[in-house]
């Protein structure tokens, strides 16, 4: 029985994150085409990268979807058609195991960090303490400020969580421009859309990035930990399978870390 196509939704967020419509297969789905990987936006960069040494060493290629884990977890739930699912936040993972929606528990893949990218205009600079920001909010210097969309996106929520930590949630909401994702978010800060914002330091260690303004790590206490889970969903087959082993190996986990992720080897044991 043929595998239905993606939704419209997903055909549409993947080209707002700038992956080839076609990489999806629509109108020509086979039996041996490469599995669909539903990924967090966080991994916008750094998974292709993975995926490209995963062609070369078993000589099999996976078609990447990015976009927010809240979103995607919905649409696996609701029958989308992917065969592994990496997540920003392990809750969406735990939800879909405990729904029937995901083989196993899945595994943690990495720990993720956020930080305040200002960019080439902006009224503030970037400082872990948000100092700079605080002062321009107060002599209402601030314009469009960026985030992921909280409601569905774990960098959106960590952003608030940290935002209201230094108690700058509330003057800054009238303020916020919120990006279906954070790779959208942080594609507004580029294009000048939003002066700043939050955003993950995984996107920041890009090169797309390297030139889009000054990154302030943010500290990691001051949101809920950004654990990533990636599990296997019911349709994987061998390709989705070796591709999930190969996310767990060294040079994927070399890879990870090179983007700034914490690995669980790291901290979380």
């Amino acid at each position: 029985m043929p595998r239905p196509c993606p939704s419209r939704r997903t055909l549409l967020r993947a080209a707002a994150v700038g992956i080839p419509v076609g990489i999806l297969g629509v109108g020509h789905a086979r039996a041996a085409a490469p599995p669909a990987i539903a990924a967090a936006a966080d991994l916008t960069y750094a998974l292709p990268e993975i995926a490209a040494s995963f062609a070369r060493e078993s000589g099999h290629e996976v078609k990447l979807v990015f976009g927010s884990s809240g979103n995607f977890a919905a649409e696996i739930a609701n029958g989308a058609p992917f065969q592994v699912f990496l997540s920003a936040d392990e809750a969406y993972v735990t939800s879909l195991v405990q729904s029937g929606h995901a083989r196993r528990d899945g595994v943690l893949y990495a720990v993720g960090r956020i930080g305040l990218l200002a960019g080439p205009g902006a009224a503030f600079t970037a400082d872990p303490a948000l100092d700079g920001l605080r002062a321009a909010l107060a002599q209402g210097r601030v314009r469009k400020f960026a985030i992921a969309n909280p409601t569905h996106a774990p960098y959106g929520r960590a952003a608030r969580e940290a935002l209201q930590h230094a108690g700058l949630w509330e003057a800054l909401f009238p303020h916020l421009v919120l990006g279906e994702n954070v790779a959208q978010a942080a594609q507004f800060i580029r294009a000048g859309a939003a002066e700043g914002g939050v955003i993950p330091l995984s996107l920041a260690r890009a090169p797309t990035f390297a030139q889009a303004g000054a990154f302030a790590l943010i500290a990691a206490d001051w949101h809920q930990p950004l654990r990533q889970r990636m599990v296997l969903l019911p349709g994987a087959g061998a390709i989705a399978t070796a591709f999930y082993d190969f996310v767990q190996k060294p040079p994927a986990r070399a890879i990870f870390r090179r983007y700034g992720f914490l690995l669980p080897s790291d901290r979380l044991g």
